[in-house]
């Protein structure tokens, strides 16, 4: 029989009362009756169905009436609350990098035609993709820190609710640039580290991200669509037909649909897992898309940057649920991946769905989507103020820093 160390529990207990004590000074109104009613959000025996519930616990030592005051007119320092967010203990990935990861889930309000600022979310059907609908509601862009390991938790740093007028790629990337910047200035990554992996679903353009991060310690990883056609890198040393002209930008088309286009990977692995029985991956360097001046790159003056990456394949025997499985497309910034490199960027990608548990943990057992809010502004309190008590993270120490 193992015991804990009588050590580690009390510095786990300390990063805890520190939190709270942190967590505590970014209520700037209303301050007492938030902190309260976010014990007791996170003390109530069961999910929370309705806000008023909350006032029956014990950790709630007031009334009914203040906790809506609290709700209508309590304030949250948000950027200060994301600072302390970044500064806690974040996990790690095997070779000692954070993975962030981006998505969003929407607050669903089809009942409430008044309500400002509803835009048309995405709803996944229960039976195919032929019964999606696109219902009214706030969508909501998270950023989190992946967990490694068998755990599903994962940690989330920020949370922002798109508007109508949001591009979401540009609001997205000023999102990440924000959580990057928190990290580094709470030295969560110094200089000499490894690049932050931060990964996205297909619903973002991973080429375009990695434009609008640059100049940041990131790599971008992403899913591709399987109908993407994108281009090779132009062969070196170029050699200049006769009739002359300058070398071309592109090399030749590389079709996701067509194996003919692919020709040899420049890392191929193999891996046997338990969920996904053997994983097959191959990569190919310096892959990028042909940009036009159409769609997101129609306001773009200049010339048209060449954004390369290295485009994996993933393959797999089966799926968990027993679907048939297909090819995954994924494509990193980054360029000369070696075959353990491949490995543990497919791997970093499985991982996001950790933060589809995460929104239905908050929505089902902490309740967030439950009150029925006249106005988006409401909802901000709750955004980042309830996930991070169930789950502190003990201090862990620091590797080669």
């Amino acid at each position: 029989m193992s015991l804990l160390h009588p050590g580690v529990q009390r510095e786990a207990f300390a990063a805890a009362s520190h939190f709270r004590d942190d967590f505590f000074d970014c209520l700037t109104v209303r301050g007492d009756m938030l902190f309260e009613l976010t014990d007791a959000l996170l003390c109530a025996d069961g999910p929370v169905t309705t806000p008023v519930d909350l006032t029956l616990t014990a950790e709630h030592r007031r009334g009914h009436g203040a906790m809506y005051d609290a709700l209508n007119c309590g304030n949250v320092d948000v950027p200060r609350l994301r600072q302390v967010l970044a500064g806690l203990p974040q996990p790690e990935a095997a070779d000692g990098r954070l993975v962030l990861a981006v998505d969003v889930t929407h607050w669903l309000r089809p009942d409430a035609p008044t309500s400002p600022d509803r835009l048309f979310c995405h709803v996944y059907g229960r039976s195919g993709r032929s019964s999606d609908q696109f219902v009214s509601g706030w969508p909501y862009s998270f950023v989190a820190a992946l967990e490694s390991g068998r755990t599903s938790w994962c940690q989330i740093l920020d949370a922002r609710r798109l508007g109508p007028a949001d591009d979401v790629a540009e609001a997205t990337a000023a999102q990440v640039r924000r959580v990057v910047e928190d990290l580094i200035g709470m030295g969560r990554w110094q200089q000499g580290d490894r690049d932050i992996l931060i990964v996205f679903d297909a619903g973002y353009d991973a080429p375009r991200m990695a434009y609008l991060l640059e100049g940041l310690p990131v790599e971008v990883l992403g899913r591709m669509r399987t109908d993407r056609v994108m281009r090779k890198p132009v062969p070196v040393p170029w050699i200049s037909p006769p009739q002359g002209g300058r070398p071309p930008k592109h090399g030749k088309e590389f079709r996701f649909a067509r194996p003919e286009t692919w020709g040899e990977p420049d890392a191929a692995t193999v891996q046997v897992t338990d969920r996904y029985g053997t994983a097959r991956a191959m990569a190919w360097d310096r892959i990028h898309p042909r940009l036009t001046t159409r769609s997101a790159w129609i306001d773009h003056t200049s010339e048209l940057p060449v954004i390369e990456g290295t485009l994996i394949r993933l393959e797999v025997d089966r799926l968990p649920g027993g679907h048939d499985p297909l090819p995954v497309w994924l494509w990193s910034s980054a360029t000369g991946l070696s075959g353990g490199g491949v490995d543990l960027r497919w791997q970093a990608f499985l991982r996001r769905i950790d933060l589809e548990h995460t929104f239905r943990m908050i929505k089902q057992t902490l309740g967030w989507t439950r009150p029925k809010l006249r106005t988006p502004r409401s909802s901000g309190p709750v955004d980042l103020a309830g996930h991070r008590g169930p789950h502190p993270t003990p201090p862990r120490p620091a590797t080669g820093r």
